[in-house]
């Protein structure tokens, strides 16, 4: 119908028909599409499913990273340089484990954020969890704490110590899952492919790791990345004495474990963790997560929480301890400044 007093033709009405339907449509639209964000903003995800989860991808990719090595399969490639100037290697055993990791996660929370060290988008894997929790999960976590699933980063490892897993030194390596909720590490899983061994932890309510009984701190045992130990070597030496011991390692996860009760005969005890250089996100946020659940710290070198969502690279170095004084840890170091060390 016309406005009052106005008379219109027939053209005149179809016209005036098709703009109300317009306005009725981009009304309705509007409605419809604030629903569903409303719809997307209240979805949360329960943290011990999700630590489940992750031990479940964890070990998963293990496997991949253990059958290709066995196998002899690894079709090593380089993909690039670190920022060292080291070759950055990648192998089927990466990408394997990748591809079980990541869409068994994406496949099961597909409105979640999910960041790996690798990606291939063009061989989904069709695995979806089966929702089982195993029982040092449930004894620890007997209800978990469920949170809005847009404020959930997730960063995997499919393959920590890429480098170490070419040259056959397998204890380094490790896969490893981390739940990042607004930037803070709450679920971090370290898994042993070829030990069969599983670190977890949720913070807040338990782990099945527990720091040692005692740290040396006259001096430390201090250990670093195997890719650059003479580099550290004058900064460690400036801050607790040149009869520090330096212990070069493979693999971030690894390093971590290293901090903790021995879980394997393989596992070099050390008594603070140290780099210098950039890192990436998915080689240190499952072992910060472990270390806050058990009351210890991993910050950058001048003592800063790092945020875990946002950029992928860390390059403010790294200072991780359990049941010492970080701060004082920090305050030994010398003066900082990451625009000098790539």
């Amino acid at each position: 119908m016309a406005p009052m007093g106005i008379r219109l033709s027939p053209l005149g009405v179809a016209v005036f028909c098709l703009l109300g339907l317009g306005v009725i449509y981009h009304l309705y639209a509007g409605v419809i599409s604030s629903r569903i964000a409303a719809f997307t903003s209240k979805r949360t995800v329960n943290l011990r499913d999700l630590l489940a989860l992750s031990v479940e991808a964890a070990v998963q990719g293990g496997r991949e990273v253990k059958r290709v090595r066995e196998e002899d399969k690894l079709e090593e490639k380089t993909k690039g340089k670190t920022k060292e100037g080291a070759s950055e290697k990648l192998t089927q055993g990466d990408l394997n484990s990748h591809r079980k990791m990541y869409y068994l996660i994406k496949n099961t929370y597909p409105y979640v954020q999910v960041n790996s060290e690798e990606h291939d988008e063009t061989n989904n894997e069709l695995g979806v969890w089966n929702r089982d929790i195993p029982a040092d999960i449930l004894k620890s976590v007997e209800v978990g704490r469920d949170v809005p699933a847009d404020s959930i980063t997730i960063w995997i490892d499919p393959l920590d110590a890429t480098q170490e897993y070419t040259e056959n030194l397998l204890k380094y390596v490790t896969t490893m899952v981390c739940v990042a909720v607004d930037g803070k590490p709450v679920i971090g899983v370290i898994h042993k492919p070829f030990t069969g061994y599983t670190a977890w932890a949720l913070v807040g309510h338990g782990s099945n790791m527990k720091p040692r009984t005692t740290y040396n701190m006259n001096p430390p045992k201090v250990i670093v990345s195997r890719s650059h130990a003479g580099k550290v070597k004058g900064f460690i030496e400036e801050a607790f004495g040149n009869t520090t011991v330096i212990l070069p390692a493979g693999g971030a996860g690894y390093k971590v474990l290293a901090l903790l009760d021995p879980l394997d005969e393989d596992i070099e005890k050390a008594d603070v963790y140290i780099h210098v250089t950039f890192i990436k996100k998915w080689d240190i946020c499952a072992g910060n997560a472990l270390l806050a659940a058990l009351g210890g710290h991993m910050t950058t070198l001048k003592g800063e929480e790092i945020d875990y969502s946002g950029a992928a690279g860390n390059r403010e170095g790294l200072l991780a301890s359990v049941k010492v004084d970080h701060q004082d840890l920090v305050a030994k170091l010398p003066a900082w400044d990451s625009s000098d060390k790539h």
